[in-house]
């Protein structure tokens, strides 16, 4: 096993699958089986999900919406996804812990980071939700900052694409996927892998970001034991 303590990112849009908005159920339940394969291996798992397929703030704030107010709202979007992905778990016999930026004690824990790390100790998948709890940072800077705080060894960013490519693959055909990059190349190649501050956080603090297809089943567990699957970005 490569990766003991991982933080798996995962899109808000990811969870769609074939739908227009919400949640597919059969992309949140084959999720679940992927982390829960990691999971009994003894991986210990952080989550953090982003809430694109319910509210976008940053669109808001393009149609005229106060752009805190909007970014308040998507951190609850995540909240929405996080207990989905939390109730998805659970039925595979999985335990978790939801803990917020945001507190609301009627249904999950706030965030503290001693009381994480424990929870991971003890095999439990701790979800993070509401970003950072901060307007005007994404759940990509709410995942390098929750994984660096909890000492992950690997942020996974489980996307719909095998990787990072030269132009995005999905509209050029003849994209170019890279194996490996450095943080450097990243930089001068321009490519979009994180938002910046989310990008620089992992530069600074030495912590590789691997780039995946989530949606393919069994990609989870074979990254997780060291074979080459997706993107690796490290110094």
């Amino acid at each position: 096993m490569k990766y003991k303590r991982i933080l798996l990112k995962l899109s808000g849009e990811a969870l769609m699958g074939d739908k227009n908005f919400g949640i597919d159920n059969n992309r949140i339940t084959q999720y679940a089986e992927d982390i829960k394969s990691i999971v009994d291996i003894g991986v210990q798992v952080a989550i953090v999900i982003g809430g694109g397929n319910i509210f976008r703030g940053l669109q808001a704030a393009e149609g005229g919406m106060d752009r805190v107010q909007g970014d308040y709202m998507g951190m609850l979007a995540t909240v929405i996804n996080s207990m989905a992905l939390q109730s998805a778990l659970e039925q595979k016999g999985i335990h978790t812990r939801l803990q917020s930026a945001i507190k609301m004690e009627a249904i999950c824990e706030p965030f503290i980071r001693r009381r994480a790390v424990r929870h991971l100790e003890k095999n439990r998948v701790v979800i993070f939700g509401a970003g950072t709890g901060n307007p005007y940072f994404t759940t990509d800077t709410a995942a390098s900052l929750r994984a660096i705080e909890v000492e992950a060894d690997v942020i996974l960013k489980g996307t719909r694409v095998d990787g990072i490519y030269t132009d995005d693959p999905e509209k050029v055909k003849d994209a170019v996927r890279f194996d490996t990059l450095t943080f450097d190349e990243v930089y001068e190649k321009d490519l979009k892998v994180m938002d910046m501050t989310a990008f620089t956080l992992c530069h600074e603090n030495k912590l590789p970001i691997i780039v995946f297809d989530m949606n393919k089943k069994g990609n989870l567990l074979q990254l997780v034991q060291g074979e080459k699957v997706g993107t690796l970005v490290d110094v």
